[in-house]
């Protein structure tokens, strides 16, 4: 097996991974909650991505 060229590292770094799950995590939760609360399905989906946006700039905040 060749060894890879020196400077390619992971595309995406594990703090990157990790905060990025996690608001997608946030946003379906929100947007799920959002919709079984009896919200139209654009209100739920406008929530979900607000929540993602959101819970993104918390946690790259949190997780260091």
């Amino acid at each position: 097996m060749p060894t890879p060229p020196p400077g390619s590292g992971p595309l995406v770094s594990a703090h990157a991974a990790l905060v990025l799950v996690g608001a997608v995590v946030v946003g379906i939760v929100v947007g799920v909650l959002t919709f079984f609360g009896g919200g139209p399905a654009a209100a739920a989906v406008l929530a979900g991505l607000t929540a993602f946006g959101a819970a993104t700039v918390a946690l790259h905040k949190l997780i260091a």
